[in-house]
């Protein structure tokens, strides 16, 4: 009798791993390994949903996971694509533009029946729009998206992969949608809404693709959450910012392990603004820290 292995986790995130070449060398990334990195470190298991290239690169960053903990089951090996990498340009002292190449190892994700029996409706399904760039990936992502898991849509507005269509299709899926105040403003351009005050579009949005609950990123200012007809503001602090790669995503990975946690929204939201603040007071999207320097953070700023 051979010995099973428990592989489900409470939360499975699809999508992009890679490198980031910064001016000072490679780090790694990806919105979707980010988000596996600090949902892990918060004591939440993830599983990746991913692909690398038989290549060093790739060999590396599974060498990562291993070493952070988090589940590689579900990542797969591309012997015809490279590991992904993704020239960074820091602009202005720490904001950051990319310029993604394609094709990579992670357009060509497949194999949805194998993932499918590693979700349950209590599995929280992260994924963003750019996974979906190329039809095998996206046709994979949209197999998965009829599962009953709660989908968590990081919107991920990265030009020039940026398609009406596709984004109107993948939020009539969402259950839980974050915008920063620039995606929530181009969603108003795309789907032509006529809205200009944030609850008002907010509203739109919902109405338009029924999802129940959305949040807002606004870096500094803080976060919003709308859940179900019910507004939730917290303000946010300032922070001696070191660059700004992650910091949104470490913000989604706070809020979904408070969410699974079923904390009440103003504590959910703080807890995901200071996780944002304080990785942007770090270097790259994954940096290395203790629980205990984040809790202390957070008591410092709250």
């Amino acid at each position: 009798m051979s010995l099973q292995i428990n592989t489900i986790t409470p939360a499975i995130c699809y999508g992009e791993i890679l490198w980031d070449v910064l001016p000072d060398g490679p780090q790694p990334g990806g919105a979707l390994l980010n988000v596996s990195y600090h949902l892990n470190k918060l004591g939440m298991p993830t599983s990746l949903v991913s692909k690398i290239g038989n290549d060093e690169n790739g060999q590396k960053l599974e060498s990562l996971l291993d070493g952070w903990g988090i589940k590689k089951h579900l990542l797969q090996v591309d012997a015809d694509h490279p590991t992904s990498e993704v020239i960074a340009k820091m602009n202005n002292g720490n904001e950051v533009s990319y310029e993604i190449i394609f094709p990579v190892a992670w357009d060509f994700i497949n194999d949805s029946e194998h993932i499918k029996t590693q979700m349950r409706p209590s599995t929280y399904f992260v994924f963003g729009s750019l996974a979906s760039r190329n039809s095998v990936s996206r046709d994979t992502l949209f197999e998965l998206l009829e599962s009953d898991a709660i989908k968590v849509f990081d919107i991920n507005l990265r030009p020039p992969f940026i398609n009406r269509n596709l984004l109107e299709d993948l939020l009539k899926k969402a259950d839980i949608v974050k915008f920063n105040q620039a995606e929530l403003e181009m969603a108003q351009v795309l789907f032509r809404g006529s809205y200009w005050n944030e609850a008002e579009q907010i509203r739109f949005i919902q109405d338009r693709f029924q999802i129940p609950e959305v949040i807002v990123t606004k870096g500094e200012f803080g976060a919003s959450y709308y859940n179900r007809g019910k507004a939730y503001h917290v303000a946010g602090r300032e922070v001696a910012v070191s660059d700004t790669i992650g910091s949104g995503d470490s913000f989604l990975a706070a809020f979904i392990a408070n969410h699974y946690l079923g904390e009440a929204p103003e504590t959910l939201l703080k807890n995901a603004i200071a996780m944002g603040g304080f990785i942007a007071t770090k270097k790259g999207g994954c940096p290395d820290y203790e629980l205990a320097d984040y809790h202390a953070f957070r008591n410092q700023i709250f």
